[in-house]
């Protein structure tokens, strides 16, 4: 089975957004339409935020291709960190945020999901996503710290790599699901 996960475009903030629901620019769109050319997969699956739900919807719609919205899918919930602008948290919150991406199993921002949740509905979702789709060719549109999770668990690397992980807007990962 072959599975790409595809991070959203541009949605114009510059933040960590989480589970905040902006919708993509028009750069967004055209970044996630220039991705997707010239390639082909047999099924969709999104997570349910509009900022990749939208875009797997126009594109299951004109390839006629099925979709599966899962909401389990979304990005990780920074909690007091979510849509504070990176800068401001960086001055404000420096060596906060290091020992986060160092080590975000010990040190979540205030507030947030907690990484163990986060990790067990992503590798679910993706559980079932292998289980449904045997010898498919899958498209999942998701988000980068969900994206950066799933590499660390399908290349078996510790999740102190996410943060060494680069997920531009718009980029697709390919990954071996099995664990």
């Amino acid at each position: 089975m072959t599975i790409e996960l595809l991070r959203h475009g541009d949605t114009g903030q510059r933040s960590y957004r989480g589970q905040l629901d902006d919708p993509l620019t028009a750069l967004g769109w055209a970044q996630l339409r220039a991705s997707v050319e010239d390639r082909a997969w047999d099924r969709i699956v999104s997570s349910s935020m509009a900022r990749c739900a939208r875009f797997a919807e126009e594109l299951a719609a004109t390839r006629g291709l099925p979709l599966h919205v899962d909401a389990r899918l979304a990005e990780y919930h920074f909690g007091d960190w979510q849509g504070v602008p990176i800068e401001t948290l960086a001055e404000a919150h420096g060596d906060a945020l290091g020992r986060f991406w160092a080590d975000p199993v010990t040190y979540p921002p205030p507030g947030a999901e907690t990484f163990d949740a986060f990790h067990a509905r992503l590798v679910a979702a993706m559980d079932d996503l292998a289980r449904e789709s045997a010898g498919q060719r899958v498209l999942v549109v998701t988000h980068g710290g969900a994206i950066r999770l799933l590499r660390c668990v399908a290349e078996r690397r510790v999740f102190g790599d996410m943060a060494n992980i680069d997920v531009p807007h718009a980029s697709l990962h390919p990954v071996i699901w099995g664990r």
